[in-house]
């Protein structure tokens, strides 16, 4: 525990919260309860303060920090975060697939959750995620790897290569991973090239999905993918603003236990 819970001085108890997200990158609000030693209510208005002043983001049941427009976390690191939530998504998007489709799998973390729930193997894949192939392969799957340059830190294949490779395809259905959603600023990630790889992905398919937790909402990276009326987006929770917001824009469906 740091210190005197409820004596403890509004900048302190913010230090102690953004000294855990520092930590931890996510924090729930029931570990800032317990390690200061306040209310939860108390809880809620510093985070409030904070997501004002720009030092942090609310999300159901917690908090994130933010990160700059250049920074990614490597696959491993991503496919740690928010794994249940991932995982409802994942299926959902799944049971979208129909037998006889031809299908595009981005190389992101909830992407990969979709394989287990594919319902059929009567179908084809094309996808730039080296993660993803071993998987694909065991159940049976035909698929397709971009040709091109492995980005080390997400295991995708991006650049002129895969470029060229994914203009020869056209898809009933693409699911993408994105790294931040905006009402303005559309569909973001950090890396142009990769950009590039899903906005082909997007514009070369009949169906477009947009697979994302509700962390990314909000968010902005640097590198443009499509605006939000390009693709629809799957997600886990959004409040009930916030979702009329973003669905005057787009198609949303929001996915529950």
């Amino acid at each position: 525990m740091y210190g005197g819970g409820e004596d403890l001085l509004t900048p302190e108890r913010h230090r102690i919260i953004l000294q855990l997200l520092k930590e931890k990158s996510i924090v729930e609000i029931h570990e800032m309860v317990e390690l200061t030693n306040t209310s939860e209510s108390t809880i809620r208005r510093d985070l409030t303060l904070l997501e004002q002043g720009k030092y942090l983001k609310r999300i159901h049941g917690g908090a994130i920090r933010l990160q700059g427009k250049l920074n990614e976390p490597t696959m491993d690191q991503k496919s740690t975060i928010h794994l249940n939530e991932k995982r409802l998504i994942a299926q959902y998007a799944a049971s979208l697939v129909e037998e006889g489709d031809s299908i595009y799998l981005d190389a992101g973390s909830t992407i990969r959750e979709m394989i287990p729930f594919l319902p059929t193997n009567q179908m084809v894949v094309v996808t730039n995620g080296m993660m993803h192939i071993h998987a694909l392969l065991e159940k049976g799957i035909m698929t397709f790897i971009l040709g091109g340059c492995v980005k080390q830190k997400t295991n995708a294949v991006i650049g002129c290569g895969a470029q060229g490779s994914i203009e020869k395809y056209r898809f009933d259905k693409c699911f993408i991973g994105v790294n931040g959603i905006h009402p303005e600023f559309g569909y973001t990630t950090p890396d142009q090239e990769e950009a590039a790889i899903k906005h082909s992905a997007i514009s070369l398919s009949r169906e477009a999905f947009v697979l994302s937790d509700e962390s990314k909402f909000s968010e902005i990276s640097f590198a443009k993918i499509a605006d939000l009326h390009d693709a629809m987006i799957i997600t886990n929770h959004l409040p009930k603003e916030r979702r009329n917001l973003y669905s005057s824009k787009t198609n949303i469906k929001v996915v529950s236990t």
